[in-house]
């Protein structure tokens, strides 16, 4: 009964072991990366970069390079689907373009907006571009495969693509706002302040998790509903680690501010 009522807004999945192995190693990886974030094993880089004696050897690069190399694999798999898949239906364009505007955005962000003054494991750079890779090629290639099929009874595509241009516009802001905490040459973290930062510390988290919600709803395939949900474990791991960062480094930290949810969380 359940799936049947899921078959409403999905796609049954493909006959493939393969994506389907894909789609739970996805999901679950994710919620367990949520959950070290939580116990404070935390993915190594920006302000959650821990240095003793057991990580200074390890190698390392600029938070800005790492980056950089974390976010293009995954736009590039977008931009040569269009090489590849040349042919497809108003959806699987729609995905595409929400996969190569996403990593777009974020690659600019980082060239011309972040002010960027820690580092990052080189460990870490490879396994956060690995996932974005993954996951981005692998919900395009999921979706080359439905286009077949008939659609979903219920069509989420539309509010997909609202949700998504909230949540990439909301994403962008708040990371504007973080980007005019310091003047050029400073270092040292501040408090955010402005936008939904006197709610939540993380509200760029929470765009970037409505952003990849939409993606689901665009694409409807299980997929890609891993995806959404993963990102959101993870976002909701990382979102907490990071507001005990900042309640450990200013005393004067705002007791109300939660990490993630407005009120909740």
């Amino acid at each position: 009964m359940v799936f049947s009522m899921l078959l409403n807004f999905l796609y049954p999945p493909p006959a493939s072991a393969a994506i389907t192995a894909i789609s739970a190693i996805c999901l679950l990886a994710m919620i367990n990366g949520g959950w070290m974030e939580v116990i404070g094993k935390n993915m190594q880089y920006s302000k959650l970069l821990r240095v003793d004696d057991a990580t200074k050897e390890k190698p390392k690069v600029s938070v800005k390079l790492g980056m950089i190399g974390a976010y293009s694999p995954a736009f590039l798999a977008g931009f040569f689907s269009l090489l590849a898949f040349p042919i497809g239906d108003l959806r699987f364009a729609l995905l595409r373009a929400a996969i190569i505007l996403h990593f777009f955005k974020r690659l600019l962000e980082v060239l011309f907006v972040h002010k960027m003054s820690a580092m990052m494991e080189i460990e870490a750079m490879f396994a956060i571009s690995t996932s974005y890779f993954l996951s981005s090629a692998t919900m395009i290639y999921t979706q080359q495969l439905m286009i077949q099929l008939q659609e979903p009874p219920i069509d989420l595509k539309y509010i997909g693509v609202s949700l998504f241009l909230v949540g990439i516009g909301g994403n962008f802001y708040h990371h504007f706002l973080l980007s005019k905490l310091r003047n050029k040459g400073e270092k040292q973290y501040k408090i955010p302040q402005g936008g939904l930062f006197s709610l939540v510390i993380c509200p760029h988290y929470l765009f970037e998790i409505i952003g990849f919600l939409g993606i689901s709803c665009i694409s409807q395939t299980v997929f890609s509903v891993c995806v959404g949900l993963g990102t959101t474990f993870y976002l909701m791991g990382r979102s907490y680690a990071t507001r005990r960062w900042y309640q450990s480094k200013f005393e004067d930290f705002p007791k109300d501010v939660k990490a993630l949810i407005p009120f909740i969380f």
